[in-house]
């Protein structure tokens, strides 16, 4: 089969690689950038970063899969690959070890940002010793929005930190907080309590047209001034003007970045370059560890197995 990977043939570590040896027998190109021109003569897409829409999808001949390679299908037009008898697959989070990688990466930005990382850097570079004080964990509250695969992964590290934890799921939050041994859960109406009582407040959820843009102006405002905001998910939850005004006027005390409005960010982009802003930015690796990369390959693989024996496919998308 032909198999397109719609970035560069390196990107995340060679992760390319890795699936076609997994698949040998099987023909693999990779597009060069998250860009596609044709899907002409193309068996099975993995998508990556790159936008799917039905006007590409209308330049399939022979299109039998679409697997992403990782949880995210919010820049798949799904309907559209439905319409066309195309099945639509991922792979989640918490089957892989990227849920237990994205959580790590979470606590390291939740524990640089509370010591004040750039301080650090700052005091050495000055001789000063003993400097910055940092804040520690235990007794402070973290607020987690979106119970799934990450999420879970983050409560189940957190809790020897003694910390109080709080959560947002979109159904059964009782449940959850049961379940978890979360001290407070609610839905998306209860953000508002959560952002006001929440000390970091990290985002584990899916962007979807209701998520968009959910923490703006108004979140900040909510915001404790001493409390962090952590996206581990996608960009387009986070207004990028209100985080910039949130960080230059002190209304909260820093952010840590994995993901972006845009990706690759301009590097000159003021919320990284000025070294007033405490800020944690890292370049989409929350999931890119030996662990989840393994993982992530096998579940890709396993679905391109299946298609070609004709066997159920799995973590299918309608």
């Amino acid at each position: 089969m032909n198999i397109l990977f719609a970035a560069s043939e390196n990107a995340w570590g060679g992760f390319l690689g890795m699936i076609s040896s997994k698949l040998p027998g099987h023909n693999f190109t990779a597009t060069g950038s998250f860009n596609i021109d044709s899907l002409k003569g193309v068996d099975v897409l993995i998508p990556t970063m790159t936008p799917i829409t039905r006007e590409i999808l209308e330049t399939a001949d022979r299109l039998k899969l679409i697997q992403q390679c990782g949880s995210g299908l919010e820049g798949v037009d799904i309907k559209a690959a439905t319409d066309r008898g195309v099945p639509v697959a991922n792979v989640p989070a918490y089957t892989s070890g990227n849920a237990d990688s994205v959580a790590e990466l979470g606590i390291y930005m939740m524990i640089g940002l509370s010591r004040d990382i750039r301080g650090m850097a700052q005091s050495l570079r000055n001789r000063k010793m003993g400097e910055p004080q940092g804040m520690a964990l235990p007794g402070k509250t973290v607020g987690i929005i979106g119970l799934g695969g990450i999420g879970k992964a983050l409560v189940k590290r957190l809790k020897p930190f003694g910390v109080r934890l709080m959560g947002i799921k979109r159904t059964n939050p009782q449940l959850a907080k049961e379940a978890l041994g979360l001290d407070w859960a609610g839905t998306p109406k209860d953000l508002p309590f959560l952002l006001e009582n929440s000390d970091h407040v990290i985002l584990c959820v899916p962007a979807t047209p209701e998520s968009t843009h959910m923490i703006d102006a108004d979140a900040f405002a909510r915001m404790k001034q001493s409390a962090f905001l952590i996206n581990l998910s996608r960009g387009a939850l986070v207004d990028r003007d209100a985080l910039e005004q949130a960080l230059a006027s002190g209304s909260i005390a820093g952010a840590g970045l994995d993901v972006f409005w845009q990706e690759p960010p301009d590097p000159d982009d003021p919320i990284f370059s000025d070294s007033n802003y405490n800020v944690m930015a890292t370049p989409h690796i929350g999931g890119s560890t030996d662990i989840s990369m393994e993982g992530t390959a096998e579940g890709v693989a396993e679905n391109i197995r299946r298609l070609e024996t004709n066997n159920r496919l799995l973590h299918l998308h309608q």
